[in-house]
């Protein structure tokens, strides 16, 4: 269980015995109810210890031309399209960490492995589960659970307008973002279409055309990433909120922008503020939409706290 789930258990333990101490006992029928729910709190708090998670899940399950209603779906289509979601998955959870290379081998692969536990019914597919030791520790430093939630976001935004698109597009490397595009590819090619659950939520396409049409907004041409040098000075950044804002010394224009999870002390723009330096970062545009910034790196600051040259 998370750390929310074990907060309510406790809560809801500590009004139990509060409850079971004002009830007269002659209430018999109240007095057992009130014990029987007890014993059930403390059970599920015993088999998960407070320094324990569950693991990270999804479910994946599929329609269309490969899958034969809940009975079964074609092999070759599973295998193919079961991988090229963990692929995508792998790729949010490294670029969560450093960003990625645009070649070569995905970082950290082997830990940020799925499990195949069981299959879906309903329609039909997968349920997935984070690999990894018996007892997960709450400390424990896996991405898996935010970049399954992140690929359901950039799935749903998909099919939104291109400023919701950009949005979710904006936090991912675009080599995760190219890995996202393969598997909807996949779907289209053999019309077929996916649901996400996660433990945040769901999200399913309705139809195969709305999987082509989010494919062709992933290509390169209408969702154009680049990387850019600005030169100017941070004006600020919210660390908890991983925003900063950074003014361009040629236009005097405020770009505000989104700091990659790869930073792992964003509060040290804060003490860098007003330093001319040259930043770089990825700009990210669909279609008509406005463009968003997103800081994957630290920049190097000047030594002895001025601007180069200054």
């Amino acid at each position: 269980m998370n750390r929310q789930e074990r907060m309510h258990l406790l809560s809801e333990r500590t009004a139990l015995q509060r409850m079971i101490a004002a009830t007269p006992p002659e209430e018999l029928i109240d007095l057992r109810s009130l014990n029987t729910r007890l014993e059930i709190v403390n059970l599920q708090l015993s088999d998960s210890p407070e320094d324990t998670r569950q693991p990270a899940r999804a479910r994946l399950t599929f329609r269309g031309r490969p899958v034969v209603g809940s009975y079964g779906i074609f092999a070759e289509f599973g295998m193919e399209a079961t991988m090229a979601f963990t692929d995508a998955v792998a790729a949010v959870a490294a670029s969560f960490t450093a960003p990625l290379q645009a070649m070569g081998p995905i970082p950290n692969r082997s830990q940020n492995q799925l499990l195949i536990t069981s299959t879906a019914t309903g329609s039909f597919g997968f349920e997935l589960e984070e690999h990894g030791p018996e007892q997960l520790t709450l400390e424990d430093d896996s991405v898996l659970p935010s970049a399954l939630e992140q690929m359901r976001q950039f799935l749903e935004g998909s099919t939104g307008s291109d400023d919701q698109l950009a949005d979710v597009a904006s936090e991912i490397d675009p080599r995760a973002v190219t890995a996202i595009r393969n598997f909807l590819d996949k779907l289209a090619t053999n019309e077929a279409v996916c649901a996400v659950e996660t433990n945040e939520g769901r999200f399913a396409f309705s139809d195969v055309g709305q999987v082509r049409t989010a494919v062709s907004r992933l290509a390169t041409e209408n969702l154009v990433e680049e990387e850019i040098t600005v030169t100017g000075e941070f004006q600020g950044a919210l660390p908890k909120r991983r925003t900063f804002e950074f003014v361009r010394v040629d236009d005097g224009e405020v770009l505000v922008g989104k700091i990659a999870p790869a930073i792992r002390n964003p509060d040290m723009i804060n003490s860098h503020l007003h330093q001319r330096i040259e930043l770089q970062l990825v700009r990210t545009k669909v279609g008509a939409g406005r463009p968003r910034y997103l800081l994957k790196e630290l920049p190097q600051w000047p030594r002895d706290g001025k601007s180069p040259g200054g």
